[in-house]
């Protein structure tokens, strides 16, 4: 049978030690307050904050966008519901603005 030494029963002790050690940096670190790479709740925001995308549609509740965004998805146009500062508004990505506003327009007519 090998041996490690006299202080052999010191080894395991520090490997668990310096285990637990490890871990606890890693979670303050996931934990830590304003850079957390665990994500944030989502806030409202401006209409003009959602990046890429554009409001095709002001609705006056959410039951009336899920339909517009509903109809917009089955004619192949992405869209997302967004619940802006403004109210409800249905997104799509600026390069399907046009299409969606004409799709809009030809089912309200």
């Amino acid at each position: 049978m090998a041996s490690w030494g006299a202080y052999s029963y010191l080894y395991g002790p520090l490997i668990a030690f310096v285990a637990v050690g490890v871990l606890v940096l890693l979670l303050r670190w996931t934990y830590r307050r304003g850079r957390s790479v665990v994500e944030r709740p989502a806030r409202r925001g401006g209409q003009g904050e959602y990046g890429l995308l554009v409001p095709v549609a002001e609705p006056a509740t959410f039951a009336e966008a899920e339909l517009i965004r509903s109809r917009l998805a089955a004619s192949g146009v992405r869209a997302t519901l967004a619940p802006t500062t403004d109210g409800p508004r249905v997104m799509v990505f600026g390069d399907d603005a046009r299409v969606a506003r004409a799709l809009l327009r030809q089912q309200r007519g």
